[in-house]
């Protein structure tokens, strides 16, 4: 097959960029090379703005595909300038969407692709929504060939799925006090970044997969405090966790609180039947305790990797002092 991955160096997608290759697929990426992540040899380089359509048809030249996906469209605009581009020279287009724009908070568990899509809070899943929606009027009317992803929470050696990264590391080591959201007992899935690979690889050029949704996620559910003193244990310490309120961290942190209210906050657990059931071979394989120990190897490897963000510690200290100062 031949395959177009626009981005193709970004955390979730570099993994499906080896697998690719690793299963003989011809690849090209399309991206603008200024990623810190080095594509992998055998990866045939488009230099080009996916978004100036100038430039991506410059860089596409006259090249068709089995199958188009997009790590990089964010919104509707970014949808219509694909499809654009793409109808009538592909095969297969697919969407990287998110779970987070699944019915937040949830009404039901497990959630499945039936659920309906709706978040309220976060504009992030907002855009997601509004971006399936457009592909799916364009499946309707134009046959344009979608299929549509939709990962959790997705990470690699270089991602720490905790809010403040490195930074709230450095704080356990140092024996400084931590946040987790609500009282830490909600539910979350985390998904390694090679494992998701064998999901997103199976449905390339898959015609059971045309005008579809996939969820690609773990089945390993864990609550916050657990995620949280994994990490510190992979990193040879203990976490001092204070439990705040999500909507007192909204009062301190727009962004922060979006991401909380809007997603982290409640608990998500996934059915994976679907992948499953067209990718036999999906099944993931890599516990977070395992993914924890390969994130702090890389960040030990390398003090230079070790940023601490001063914001970040000066704002956490700020909320807890502040939820510390009320009398319950």
């Amino acid at each position: 097959m031949r395959v177009l991955f626009i981005g193709g160096t970004g955390i979730i997608s570099s993994a499906c960029t080896q697998r690719a290759l690793d299963n003989g697929i011809e690849l090209y990426l399309l991206n603008r090379g200024k990623s810190h992540r080095k594509a992998p040899a055998g990866a045939k380089i488009l230099t080009g703005d996916i978004h100036n359509e100038q430039s991506a048809r410059k860089a596409l030249g006259s090249l068709t595909f089995d199958a188009v996906v997009d790590w990089i469209a964010f919104t509707p605009e970014h949808i219509k300038m694909d499809i654009k581009l793409f109808k009538g020279i592909t095969k297969q287009y697919i969407f990287i969407s998110s779970a987070s724009a699944y019915h937040t908070p949830p009404l039901n568990l497990p959630v499945t692709e039936s659920t309906a899509l709706y978040n309220p809070i976060w504009k992030y899943s907002q855009d997601k929504i509004a971006c399936e929606e457009v592909l799916t009027e364009a499946y309707r009317k134009q046959a344009f060939p979608i299929t549509i992803v939709r990962p959790s929470h997705t990470y690699d050696a270089t991602t720490l799925p905790i809010h403040g990264g490195w930074t709230t590391v450095n704080r356990m080591r140092q024996g400084k006090e931590v946040i987790v959201h609500g009282d830490g007992t909600s539910l979350w899935t985390l998904t390694h970044h090679r494992d998701f690979a064998v999901g997103l690889v199976g449905l390339l050029g898959n015609v059971h997969a045309l005008g579809e949704a996939y969820t690609i996620t773990s089945n390993e559910f864990l609550t916050w405090d657990q995620i949280f003193n994994i990490v510190a244990d992979a990193a040879g310490t203990k976490a001092r966790i204070v439990h705040i309120p999500s909507d007192l961290i909204m009062k301190f942190d727009k962004d922060w609180g979006d991401g909380l209210l809007g997603d982290k906050t409640h608990s998500m657990i996934f059915d994976n039947s679907k992948i499953k059931s067209v990718v036999p071979e999906f099944n993931c394989v890599i516990p977070f305790s395992q993914g924890a120990r390969e994130i702090i190897s890389w960040y030990d490897a390398d003090p230079a990797r070790q940023v601490i963000d001063s914001e970040v510690n000066t704002l956490t200290d700020r909320i807890i002092k502040a939820y510390k100062s009320v009398e319950i």
